[in-house]
Order: C-alpha cells, then sequence, then structure tokens
C-alpha cells in the first residue's frame, strides 16, 4: 500500500478543543486536548501526524483517588521526564469553586495518569488555566498560564493575562509567585469589545537564544480568536509583543476561530508545525472543534511565519529529510 503523500485540514482528531502534541521517545505523537467534558480526557497517538488513533481515557476523575476537581477539565499539556510522563491541566477545584491547575504523572503517555496531590498543584488566590511547561537545557523549568478573566476584573472589563512561574526540579512544585508577562493591548485583541479581553493559551520555544511567547487572542468561540506571540531573552520577560500580530487568523470565511495551540516537528525533525483548532462550523463558531496543523518556520530577521490557516492538499511532514510535493 503506497503511503499518502498529501494531506487536508481537518485531521481526523473531532469535538475537541486546546490541542497539545508530544513527541515522544518512543517515536510516536500523543496529542491531549480538552475532549472529555467533566469527565477528565482522552488521548490521541499518530506515527505520522497525519492519522490518528484514539486511545481513551488517559486522565479519569472517577478513577482518581485524589481527584480534586469536579468541573471544567480542561486544556491538558504532557511533559516526557526522566521516563515519567507529566500531565498539567485545568479543572474548576470543588473545595473554592475556581479554576486551578492540577499536575498528575503516568509511566506511560497513554496513562492512566494519578493525580499528586488532592488539591491543585499551587494556588495563588485567583483562577489560573491553560498551563504550559518549558524545560531549558540547563534542566531549569518554568511554567506559563492564563490568569483566568472569570475572576480577574480590570476597570469594567474581565481580562485574562499571561504569568510565568519557575518550577522546582520535581516539576511538581513552583518557586515563588507567578509573574506578570503579557495582557491584551494590542488592536487585533480588543475584539471581543470591551467586557471580556483574553491573552491564554501559552506556548513557548527557545530559539537563538530568544524566547518566543506565543499565545491566543480574542474568545476562543468566536471567529476572531487568533495567535501572536512576544519576544524576551529571558524566560520570565519582560517580553515585547511582535507588531505584525496576528500571525495565524481566519483569513478565510471558511476558517474560523484558529488558536490554542500547541508547536512540534516533523517525525525527522526538520520540519516545525503549529498545531491548533478550529471551529468546526465555520458559521456558528461555539465549542465544537476539530484539530488542524500547518507548517511554521522562522524568516531571516527571526519573526515567525505560519503557512496557514490552509484547506487545501497540503505535503505530509517530513519522515526522511526531503518534504512531499503535491
Amino acid at each position: 500500500m503506497t503511503a499518502a503523500t498529501t494531506y487536508r485540514n481537518p485531521i481526523n482528531i473531532q469535538n475537541i478543543g486546546d490541542p497539545f502534541i508530544l513527541k515522544a521517545s518512543d517515536g510516536k505523537y500523543y496529542c491531549y486536548p480538552t475532549s472529555a467534558g467533566d469527565e477528565g480526557f482522552k488521548a490521541w497517538s499518530s506515527d505520522d501526524l497525519v492519522e490518528w488513533q484514539e486511545e481513551g481515557f488517559v486522565y479519569e476523575k472517577s478513577k482518581n483517588e485524589r481527584a480534586w476537581g469536579y468541573k471544567q477539565f480542561w486544556a491538558p499539556e504532557v511533559v516526557e521526564f526522566e521516563s515519567k510522563y507529566y500531565m498539567y491541566y485545568t479543572a474548576c477545584s470543588l473545595e473554592k469553586d475556581s479554576l486551578r491547575i492540577g499536575v498528575a504523572v503516568s509511566e506511560s503517555p497513554t496513562g492512566p495518569f494519578e493525580d499528586v496531590y488532592d488539591r491543585p498543584m499551587f494556588d495563588f488566590g485567583y483562577a489560573a488555566i491553560d498551563a504550559h511547561v518549558m524545560i531549558e537545557p540547563d534542566g531549569r523549568a518554568f511554567m506559563y498560564y492564563s490568569r483566568d478573566c472569570s475572576e480577574n476584573v480590570v476597570g469594567t472589563c474581565r481580562e485574562s493575562h499571561i504569568y510565568g512561574v519557575e518550577l522546582n526540579a520535581d516539576l511538581l512544585s513552583v518557586r515563588g509567585e507567578g509573574k506578570l508577562l503579557l495582557k491584551p493591548d494590542q488592536e487585533w485583541e480588543l475584539k471581543s469589545g470591551n467586557e471580556f479581553r483574553w491573552n491564554e493559551g501559552p506556548f513557548v520555544i527557545k530559539r537563538g537564544g530568544l524566547y518566543y511567547l506565543m499565545y491566543s487572542a480574542n474568545c476562543f468561540a468566536h471567529r476572531d480568536y487568533a495567535v501572536g506571540y512576544a519576544t524576551s531573552d529571558r524566560p520570565l520577560g519582560p517580553f515585547e509583543k511582535y507588531a505584525h500580530n496576528p500571525i495565524m487568523y481566519a483569513d478565510s470565511p471558511d476558517v474560523s476561530g484558529p488558536g490554542h495551540h500547541s508547536v512540534t516537528e516533523s517525525p525527522d525533525g526538520t520540519e516545525l508545525f503549529i498545531v491548533y483548532h478550529t471551529h468546526t462550523d465555520p458559521t456558528a463558531g461555539g465549542g465544537n472543534r476539530q484539530v488542524c496543523l500547518d507548517r511554521m518556520s522562522f524568516r531571516e530577521d527571526g519573526s515567525i511565519e505560519v503557512q496557514g490557516p490552509t484547506l487545501s492538499d497540503q505535503p505530509v511532514p517530513s519522515r526522511d529529510g526531503r518534504r512531499s510535493h503535491t
């Protein structure tokens, strides 16, 4: 059977949101999205980034003795570290009825993930969502997250702001308080109106001594949900937003709400891909979403370029150092 040479968005992961892709040491990809309502998280696996197989529940609230969250299980991300897998996720705390970030650990990328604590990973006294962890070559680790607009009132507006905090070496606890890094202040980020504004879904790439803090802005349910980035020479800033944001947005009537992304490599490591969700029905928007992926690269001046969102046939991710062409 001849392997396909092209793929087309969306890929075969539907009815999800906030897709995170782990390229694991076993050579496979694992997608961990918002996927199972108030019950936990499911995952999908792939050999090539294009064809995906559902793995079922990898974190299930009812089977976790230390489960502290009771609803709104959102945006899981998984880090492979010292032969274990660490899942950072959002849930609503039963104790405080407020969104917090938890951590669960597994011996396998397909779980089961077990909560480390019977409480959130940390509590800074405000709602926190969308955890993302970056580990430096020297072993230092940093978590980026969003202070959620549900409890963050700025003047007459509710705003989501992106924060960062250093983690301890065990990746299970934080060092100090979170530091404010980004808040919605560019013109494109204000399309959701004057009642709610968002900077959320952080994802960090380090390249050439610069930290690229990518994020999404505007309401996830609206067409104007889109991706931008900011840069700094330090992991906790100060960060300066790219002047020509957004770098990915709904540029045709057939695409709505591209955002809350992650970044991964092709199987041979020669290409970068941005993996994101869009609305299943671009005319309706809302919470029914699907997974898409497109190539991402850096221009000569160091700025990020996204070759998408695409709806046409694209060459499959490179497996042997040579791109396939349509």
